[in-house]
């Protein structure tokens, strides 16, 4: 049976999507129904925030559309727009402001500051590419003007990992709770075993936060030492951890069982303070908290960076890329590659140093 989370998770996302389309040019529909069999509905809500930013930028910064509300945007507006102005694109995406209504009270118009780095100006690009590609393919547009404009360079980012020592103080800083701020210490005694156990499937399994959050009590066979996690996609894999792991996590579901929940949230694995599913905000919070302790040097350090620290350590064990994409779940061994390359070369290095041509003997 489909794990209900990740279900609800996607039909919400459908439905915040089909919002984001009455706020679009006609068109956009369109392109969304070209890709949405080879698509997730997480990556096209993503690409719909994205072209409302655009329409947003040429609304608001382009003369000739100045003004023009979003959806009266047409195919002839599409084709008055020029490389220059897509050039133009990535330096508004810089820094702009956008009046939004305040969430908690609806009457009120807040002005938010929006800054977007290299990383984040590519991934608007690239989903203005695919709408513009579109466009040309389907004959409504005379030239594909976004495919003139190059991507932003990328430089490579340090990856952040917990060493071995780092990766037992920060169990351990969970696990204890002595070093917490006092602050901290009222709710330890509440969430300890969770914590630990949440700390352990990341660290021994290497699981991604989304598929974290959304773990059912039955998702777990500690007869097998294994679990069902759902992957991107929607698809359900079998992940195995360790003693060690298996120990964390059911020290936890034995107190977890003795929690009344709130209605619907009966079968969640993860709890709150609040005795509802754990959100990622939460989790990532946790982390956060914890690390600051065990990792005071390392910043930023979140669920993602305690996947990396198990798939190095993986690596270094098995020197198997094929393995650690497998177990990661990525579906290019490139991707895996590409975050593990400095590991790789240690392992060409210590080739070498192993190759002995001459014995001093």
């Amino acid at each position: 049976m489909p794990n209900s989370y990740h279900t609800d998770a996607q039909l919400a996302r459908t439905k915040r999507l089909n919002q984001i389309l009455r706020e679009l040019p006609d068109f956009c529909s369109d392109y969304f129904l070209s890709v949405e069999q080879i698509t997730s509905p997480l990556t096209r809500l993503s690409y719909a925030y994205d072209l409302k930013i655009f329409f947003q930028y040429c609304s608001d910064e382009l003369a000739k559309f100045h003004g023009k509300s979003i959806v009266d945007f047409t195919d002839a507006d599409l084709r008055a727009v020029t490389k220059q102005d897509i050039e133009r694109y990535a330096r508004y995406l810089s820094y702009y402001v956008k009046n939004e209504m305040d969430d908690g009270n609806s009457d009120t118009e807040l002005t938010r500051e929006y800054v977007n780095h290299e990383y984040g100006i590519k991934r608007k690009y690239a989903s203005l590419r695919g709408l513009f590609k579109y466009m040309f393919a389907e004959g409504r547009i005379e030239s594909d003007v976004a495919s003139l404009v190059p991507l932003p360079k990328l430089h490579e980012r340090a990856i952040i990992r917990l060493d071995i020592d780092e990766v037992a103080r920060i169990l351990d800083v969970a696990e204890q709770g002595t070093e917490l701020p006092k602050t901290y210490q009222k709710y330890h005694k509440l969430t300890a075993k969770r914590d630990v156990a949440l700390l352990s499937l990341f660290l021994g399994t290497g699981i991604r936060i989304s598929e974290c959050v959304g773990l059912n009590l039955d998702d777990f066979d500690f007869e097998q030492n294994a679990f069902v996690v759902t992957r991107k996609g929607g698809k359900e894999v079998i992940l195995y951890f360790s003693d060690e792991v298996s120990t964390a996590v059911q020290d936890y579901i034995k107190e977890r069982k003795e929690i009344e929940t709130l209605p619907g949230h009966e079968n969640a694995c993860f709890l709150s303070i609040q005795r509802r599913r754990i959100s990622q905000r939460a989790v990532e919070n946790m982390v956060k908290k914890y690390a600051s302790i065990a990792a005071p040097l390392k910043k930023k350090i979140s669920p993602h960076k305690l996947r990396s620290t198990f798939g190095t350590n993986l690596y270094r064990e098995t020197g198997d890329i094929y393995l650690v994409a497998d177990v990661l779940g990525h579906s290019d061994v490139n991707t895996t590659r590409k975050h593990y390359a400095a590991m790789a070369e240690d392992h060409r290095r210590m080739a070498a140093e192993k190759t002995v041509l001459r014995s001093d003997n």
